[in-house]
């Protein structure tokens, strides 16, 4: 009996959401390890797993200190996208004449690399964190639209006319159905235009920076410095992977009703 409940207990802890990518991670740091000892990967080309953690462990401080500038610019970043993506995709959703001017517009704008036109930030706004906010907010901005356009136009044309039906008013309809209706969509962009939003904020700290992990970077290939380079990146990854854990989060408190979020409840029972 108690051997079964042990059993239970570690498969139990084997399934759960965090350990498989742990395990899976464990697995890539062994074979980056494997391969650089066995094809004699010289440190100048990839660092072994060890130096980076090394690094990590001794310069903390200045990595820590130096990702809060990356992170208050991804931040700013993808609020200000979730603050003008969401309307926007209302107009667009709302109005073919809207869509038929706007949308063009936004696809045409994706089309056109961030790193080539960062430098103009700069010249505009300086060498402060509004260039790194505006990078970040493109990014992050195009896929909340999409996402978004597509959850208000996926709505039960049905369910829009009962309510309406009900004597219910444009808004009431539009917060009773609509926006319900649409919130696992404009979640799922948000999810996307947060990790994108990190990049955003790299490529400006890129183009014009003296802090940030964007800058750590420049400087670190600028001296080879591949350790403190890859020692970055895993900053940045961790970053990203809190950031998207936090909407992630936000999105099972404001729609527990979701179908994802049910499928999750009855894996974890």
């Amino acid at each position: 009996m108690a051997e079964s409940r042990e059993q239970r207990g570690a498969s139990k802890l084997l399934n759960a959401v965090w350990i498989r990518p742990f395990l899976f991670l464990i697995f890539i740091v062994i074979a980056w390890d494997l391969t650089i000892r066995i094809f004699h990967i010289p440190q100048y080309q990839i660092p072994a797993p060890a130096d980076v953690v090394a690094v990590l462990w001794h310069d903390w401080p200045e990595l820590l200190s130096q990702s809060w500038p990356t992170t208050y610019a991804t931040v700013y970043g993808f609020l200000l996208s979730a603050l003008f993506g969401i309307p926007v995709a209302m107009l667009i959703a709302g109005s073919k004449t809207v869509e038929s001017y706007i949308y063009p517009l936004l696809v045409f704008s994706q089309s056109v690399p961030k790193i080539a036109i960062a430098p103009l930030f700069v010249v505009w706004f300086g060498f402060g964190i509004i260039p790194k906010v505006i990078s970040a907010f493109l990014l992050g901005f195009f896929p909340v639209v999409v996402s978004a356009v597509q959850g208000f136009k996926s709505v039960d044309p049905d369910m829009v006319d009962l309510a309406r039906a009900m004597k219910g008013s444009r808004f009431q309809v539009f917060c009773a159905v609509n926006l319900p209706h649409a919130m696992p969509a404009i979640f799922s962009g948000l999810k996307v235009s947060v990790t994108l939003a990190v990049v955003g904020a790299v490529v400006g700290e890129f183009v014009g920076s003296n802090s940030g992990i964007g800058y750590v970077m420049q400087r670190s290939i600028g001296t080879f410095d591949l350790p403190t380079m890859f020692a970055a990146l895993v900053i940045l990854a961790l970053l990203g992977v809190i950031l998207f854990w936090v909407v992630d989060r936000i999105e099972r408190l404001v729609i527990p009703w979701h179908v994802s979020q049910r499928e999750d409840l009855i894996i974890a029972a």
